[in-house]
């Protein structure tokens, strides 16, 4: 099971690369010029749009259609990093290392030594509690700024 995962793991990680090199073809000198013309503000709608479709093809159990609209979501993920990297922002590495320090951080029960979560319900309430407390943390420190 750990080599099939490991494959896939560098499977995934040669794909999302070529995807990456990808995108910035597009946005790049030669590259598309509508994919070049978006900002976060116009790409709101199309973000709608794509949860909007994973939602309806989660509802009719429709496995084809959600890989391929769960593609056109990470487009927007990808379309979203990418003009705040171009800007200087951050990057698409900063987004996937922030979420993957996240789902770390909100599992401490798997990943923290903490008492293991019985429930489901018992590892959404220590989610939300790590998440307000994150939250409160992070306002204290704005003010402290100010």
């Amino acid at each position: 099971m750990q080599s099939e995962l490991t494959d896939e793991n560098q499977e995934a990680e040669k794909i999302f690369g070529k995807l990456l090199e990808t995108f910035k073809t597009l946005r790049g000198p030669h590259g598309c010029k509508w994919d070049k013309a978006q900002t976060h503000e116009t790409l709101i709608k199309c973000l709608r749009e794509e949860s909007e479709e994973v939602i309806a093809a989660i509802q009719k159990k429709d496995d084809e259609n959600l890989k391929e609209e769960l593609g056109d979501l990470l487009l927007q993920v990808i379309f979203h990093a990418s003009i705040a990297q171009e800007q200087n922002r951050f990057t698409v590495a900063e987004v996937i290392d922030g979420l993957n320090q996240k789902l770390i951080r909100r599992h401490p029960h798997v990943f923290g030594g903490a008492k293991e979560a019985q429930t489901p319900e018992e590892a959404l309430a220590q989610w939300k509690e790590i998440k307000r407390q994150e939250k409160l943390l992070k306002a204290q420190k704005s003010a402290a700024k100010k």
